[in-house]
Parts: C-alpha cells; structure tokens; sequence
C-alpha cells in the first residue's frame, strides 16, 4: 500500500495539534486549579456542578434566614421577659393592697408606683427592633402597637397577621406574636375565673378567688352570677349561670353565711365574706372575657380603685378590695400567658439553632462536593500533563525522523 507524502504531513499534523490542545487544557487546569472550565469539558460533571451550585446558593439563603430569625426571637424573649418581671412587681403590689393596711395617703403612693409600671409595661409593648419594626404589631411593623385610650385602657393598631420566614425547605416559623394575644387574651386553659364585685353594691361583702372543687366538672367559660336578697327575713343569695338565655339558676334562696363557700354548680366554688346587701350582686367570668384579659385595663382599674378614698366607708372599703380581687386574678391570668407565650417562643429559638447546626452541615458538604467536581486533581493532572508531553515530543521526532524518507536519498548521483 502506498502512502502519499501529503497524507503523511497531514496525519502527523492534525496528531500533534491535538496533543499540543491537550497538552495546554491540561496546563490550564493546573495553573487555575479548575477542572471544568466550560460544559465542554465534561458536560455531566458540569450539570452536577450547576446543581450543586444552587443547593449551596439555597443553603446560604436559609442560613441568613436563620440568623434573621433568630434575632428576632431573641429580641421578642428578651422584651417578654422584662414583661414578665413588670407584671411580677404589679402582682405583688396589688397583692400588698388587698392584704390591707394602707390608708389613703399609701394608696395614693401606691397607685402613683403602679401608674409607672403600667407606662413601663406599654414601653415594652410599643419595643422596637433595630430597623424602627414595632416588634408586636403583626403585619402593620411601622403602627405603634398601642396606644392609650379615653377612659382606661389601650387600643390595639396592629393586626392579626403573624410574620413568618422560611428557614428550611420545608419550614416556615414564625417570629413574631401580635400584641392582641400577648397583652390582650389570655389562655382559658391554666387561666381562673374573675371573681368581681358590682361597684354599685353597698354592704360590705367581699369576695375572694375562685377555688377549684372537682377538675373533671370545672369550666371557665360560663357566665355566673351571685345575687343577695333579704325577702324572707334572712339573707339569701342565688347563683345564676347567665351563659343562657334566660338565665339558669343554678340554686336558689339559700342561706348565706359569712366565709362559707358557694358552690357555682361548675366544680367550681367561691367565698364572699362580711355582710352583702340586699340586691348586692357578684360576678364570676370567663378569663377569657376581653374585659379580663385585657392587662392595660386591669391595671388601669386597679389605680383608679387605689385612687378613690375609703377610709371610714366600709362598704366603699369592700368595693375596693373587690376591686383588687379582680385585678389580682386577671394580671396573674395575663402573667400565665406571657410566660406561656415565652416558651413557645423558646421553643422556636431552639428549633431555629438546631436548623442552623444542620444547614451549616449540609453547606459544608455541598461546598466539599462541588470542589471535589470542579477542582483540579493535581497528581493526576502532572501525570496527564507529563504522559501528553512525552507522547507530544515522541510524535515530533516521529514527524521529523518520517519526513527525511525520499527515495532520492538512495539514487547515486
């Protein structure tokens, strides 16, 4: 077979341009560390590469997400937790009230005390994060979450929104709670009932807590009601359960006795002390009653009691201490909620580091992934990188060895 001279040139050419190409792709990863350059290189190592480049874009988005998240929950446990304690010091000055021996002058003092809690309290409510976001006001971030209204009392300008953020593929949490549910409800479970006496009344009954009898019948979502009356010659009270229309009476004309415990029908008993006029009138309610469960307005009640002078009135002594009753049980109501909301909001804290451990994991793995595709195998790119230049120089002393063949170096001249 013969093979034309041209032919020869040509297969030795196109030979060493491709190792030569080789041979300076091989130098180029070397040099940049970089083992795919473009999809050419190795089209499904670089599908893997923009894969794994987007799980780790993903992963760092959830992970700025977690550090945002969990700076908002620090900051909201750290107001309830100043909420917590300003309610603790009103619970005990109330609760110094109602266990008497103040006259006016220390009422007067102590409702001055109060009025400064009270301010500081709505301080705490309005808290704002570091970019002026009210922290409680749900959706509505720029509104002052409250403010205070004619007559006692707050308004609510938030809404019922709760912001959430995504901190995992599949997880969204929230991190924030509205200032309605924080500073203006409260649980029915865990919570008491809200003994309260008619501001009308004029004997000098008072009434105490509601005392739980039997857990399996206890209820705290009935209206109830206690009237004296006189008619027969003795004093006699009726209970009232005003959560129907009409009214059902639970027991009626029965005889009253000063420190006795009424029963409410409900598992539920409650002691009124002192003599009660005829006519006079208690109440039992719902902790759930947004006339109970608002903190400002039992605060704000509580000072105006603190405020009126009774001093050698002891009906108007009575409707004080009521007064402080009620108060009591509903700031204890409204400290049981902010401590249950700051668990869950501890909670939440801690789901949110546990997900920032496992994202920092899986970054980590992405990252190692993606670099073991895309980086550049040193000791097996100088070895590639030696064998193309041995077998680049063989092909040249090759070419130059076959292009010196002629027939005419044979024919004698």
């Amino acid at each position: 077979m013969r093979i034309a001279t041209s032919q020869i040139y040509s297969s030795s050419v196109a030979t060493m341009e491709n190792q030569q190409s080789q041979l300076l792709n091989v130098q180029q990863q070397i040099s940049t560390g970089v083992a795919i350059a473009n999809p050419a290189d190795n089209p499904l190592g670089a599908a893997q590469a923009v894969q794994l480049s987007a799980t780790g874009a993903t992963l760092t988005q959830y992970a700025s997400n977690q550090t945002a998240a969990l700076s908002s929950l620090q900051l909201e446990d750290s107001t309830l937790s100043s909420v917590t304690t300003t309610l603790q010091s009103i619970n005990q000055q109330l609760q110094s009230a109602v266990n008497g021996g103040l006259n006016d002058s220390d009422r007067q003092a102590l409702a001055q005390q109060l009025q400064g809690e009270r301010n500081q309290l709505l301080t705490l409510a309005n808290t704002t994060d570091g970019q002026g976001n009210y922290l409680f006001s749900g959706f509505q971030s720029t509104t002052a979450v409250f403010a205070n209204k004619s007559g006692g009392g707050v308004v609510y300008n938030g809404d019922s929104g709760q912001r959430t953020i995504q901190v995992a593929g599949s997880r969204t949490i929230a991190i924030s709670d509205t200032g309605s549910s924080v500073f203006q409800s409260v649980s029915a479970v865990g919570s008491s009932a809200v003994p309260r006496g008619n501001p009308a009344n004029t004997g000098t009954g008072v009434i105490g807590g509601v005392t739980v009898t039997d857990t399996t019948q206890a209820t705290n979502n009935h209206d109830l009601s206690i009237e004296f009356s006189d008619a027969s010659g003795s004093l006699t009270y009726s209970v009232l359960d005003n959560s129907t229309s009409p009214a059902t009476t639970l027991s009626s004309n029965q005889a009253y006795t000063d420190g006795q415990a009424i029963s409410l029908g409900t598992g539920m008993n409650v002691t009124i002390t002192g003599t009660p006029a005829s006519g006079d009138n208690f109440s039992i309610t719902p902790a759930t009653d947004s006339q109970n469960s608002d903190m400002f307005a039992s605060i704000d009640a509580a000072i105006a009691a603190l405020q009126t002078p009774v001093t050698g009135d002891l009906a108007a002594k009575a409707t004080l201490t009521n007064a402080l009753t009620t108060a009591l049980t509903s700031v204890g109501n409204s400290l049981s909620n902010v401590i249950t909301t700051q668990a869950s909001v501890g909670g939440r804290e801690q789901e949110v580091k546990a997900l920032q451990a496992v994202t920092s994991t899986n970054s980590l793995q992405t990252t190692s992934n993606l670099s073991d595709l895309t980086s550049t195998d040193m000791t097996a790119a100088i070895s590639q990188y030696e064998q193309i230049s041995n077998a680049l120089s063989a092909s040249q002393k090759s070419f130059a060895a076959t292009q010196n063949l002629s027939l005419f170096q044979y024919i004698n001249p």
